[in-house]
């Protein structure tokens, strides 16, 4: 036998509308399927203020209630004017109508503020109690380098799955993937797995946009003289010419070999070429540096 619906709710007979609204949203928070799934006894407590809130949130069948017109199931007395609760055992709450239905209770613009908007009749309602399950968030670290050429992962989850993922070429940080039907099983079918990306930094490579700026270490006779240069790019090691008297911070731009855009657009990769003196110089060197700055060669320059 179904309780009266001012005890099921917690409320008293002269409680207000709001109030009464107030104590089933607080109910409904509690004991709805998607905050206890498998939980069988929150699941029936959920029908039970369900079933009080659509006699109590109905301004007519609370009336009706009242008068004992209807009993605590909605259903018609046989003999009214008792007052009070009374009824039989069976029926149950019908929040599509039916017989002893009243007026269909919004329950979307109750939940939408806790569920998403996923109140009962959406695409995820709990019209039956098939709820579709919890979608599952995770974050995911990837390479620079699997960013720009796609990758395959496995991530693990919680509860000890393990999913294979394909990064798509030209990904982004923090772009999301989704994957159907792989989050939290519900009893509406599985909800989805969400995987933000995150590029991890990198220790050659810094973005500006979509162009990446690296350091190219060259030798003082390659400066000067010019020369060949193996310099590594995301897509495998390129040699660089470098100018005869380069300096450092001179620029060499390799096109298209940079990060990509959202649109699909590869930038371009910026070596930025550093000159370097050997670990030991020895006496010969030395000997060359005496005579250079004894020649003044930086005299001429004027700033």
């Amino acid at each position: 036998m179904a309780r009266d619906p001012y005890l099921e709710l917690g409320v008293s007979r002269s409680a207000g509308a709001e109030d009464i609204r107030k104590a089933f949203r607080k109910l409904a928070k509690q004991h709805h399927p998607d905050a206890n799934p498998g939980d069988k006894a929150a699941e029936e407590k959920f029908k039970r203020v369900s079933g009080a809130f659509d006699i109590l949130g109905d301004p007519e069948k609370r009336k009706k209630f009242d008068r004992g017109e209807i009993d605590a199931e909605g259903r018609e007395q046989q003999f009214a004017g008792r007052g009070g609760f009374g009824g039989q055992p069976g029926g149950g709450w019908s929040p599509r109508g039916g017989p002893g239905a009243g007026p269909e209770v919004d329950l979307n613009d109750i939940f939408g503020d806790v569920f998403g908007g996923r109140g009962p009749g959406g695409p995820r309602g709990f019209g039956g109690f098939s709820t579709k399950g919890q979608d599952l968030r995770t974050r995911l670290d990837i390479d620079l380098e699997d960013a720009i050429r796609g990758a395959k992962k496995r991530i693990a989850f919680s509860d000890g799955r393990t999913l294979d993922l394909t990064i798509p070429k030209g990904a982004q940080d923090g772009q999301v993937l989704r994957l159907k039907g792989q989050g939290a099983p519900g009893r509406g079918g599985a909800g989805d797995a969400l995987i933000e990306l995150n590029i991890r930094p990198h220790p050659i490579y810094r973005r500006e946009g979509d162009t990446l700026i690296m350091d190219v270490p060259i030798t003082v006779p390659d400066a000067v003289l010019g020369g060949k240069v193996e310099a590594p790019t995301p897509d495998g090691n390129v040699s660089l010419t470098v100018p005869k008297g380069s300096n450092s911070g001179q620029q060499l731009r390799l096109k298209g070999r940079g990060f990509i855009d959202a649109k699909g657009k590869r930038g371009d990769l910026v070596a930025r070429l550093i000159v370097t003196l050997p670990d030991v110089s020895g006496p010969e060197l030395e000997q060359f540096a005496q005579e250079w700055k004894a020649k003044r060669p930086y005299a001429a320059k004027k700033r």
